[in-house]
């Protein structure tokens, strides 16, 4: 298991604000596991007794809604940090993390991330600002669903995905790979009504399908009609 202090992961969060010290102390106390994919790393209402450090793989948020069914809050990525607001507010989890591939994660016991928030001013800063960039996003999700057509969305997040895990280098495939009825989740729409607008999108040559592969074609044009 790695050394905070040596980590290049903390580089992406508001963990590059800690001390050389600060970073000692957390390696003394974490603990390092492995998530295969489809398994849970905490429910919602859970209580958190710490933070989940992201070091390899993507996990997929959820709440459950009024229906009981699954909705797709956001997904989180290599370098990025869960379960913040969680143990500020100290309160149980809003949220559903489970693992879309295999996972590599450090948790970090609350004692010493709310140690650190209290005493480090510029720690305690960033991690504001990362729980107001999620709200912010939040909102942006809410906007585009109540504005913005099914085709805008789905185009909105098929870049989405590859703002945050990025491509193959082999076949420029999204390297996030979603099943549809997660996809069709995430745009707000039946699982049938996406895998029809991903095969218009193929039609129209701004994608291209490769069994459960999605490439983007024509980028250009996806954000111009994500707009």
């Amino acid at each position: 298991m790695g050394r905070c202090e040596q980590c290049i992961i903390r580089e992406f969060s508001s963990l590059k604000a800690l001390t050389r010290e600060e970073l000692l102390t957390i390696s003394d106390t974490k603990t390092h596991f492995l998530v295969k994919k489809g398994e849970v790393i905490f429910s919602e209402g859970d209580n958190l007794n710490g933070v989940y450090c992201i070091k390899e793989g993507f996990c997929k948020l959820t709440k459950l809604n009024a229906n009981g069914k699954d909705s797709i809050v956001k997904l989180s990525k290599r370098g990025d940090l869960l379960g913040q607001r969680s143990i500020i507010n100290e309160e149980t989890s809003n949220l559903t993390a489970t693992a879309l591939e295999d996972m590599s994660i450090c948790f970090i016991p609350k004692k010493e991330m709310m140690e650190y928030f209290t005493e480090n001013n510029k720690f305690s800063l960033l991690v504001t600002k990362d729980i107001c960039n999620h709200l912010k996003d939040s909102d942006k999700g809410i906007a585009d669903h109540t504005h913005k057509t099914v085709k805008q969305r789905l185009a909105s997040v098929l870049l989405k995905l590859e703002e945050l895990g990025g491509t193959n280098p082999e076949n420029k495939a999204l390297n996030i790979q979603l099943s549809r009825e997660d996809l069709a989740n995430m745009v707000g729409t039946a699982t049938e009504s996406c895998i029809r607008l991903l095969s218009d999108m193929k039609k129209e040559s701004l994608i291209q399908l490769l069994g459960k592969n999605i490439i983007l074609v024509n980028k250009s044009e996806l954000k111009n009609l994500s707009e």
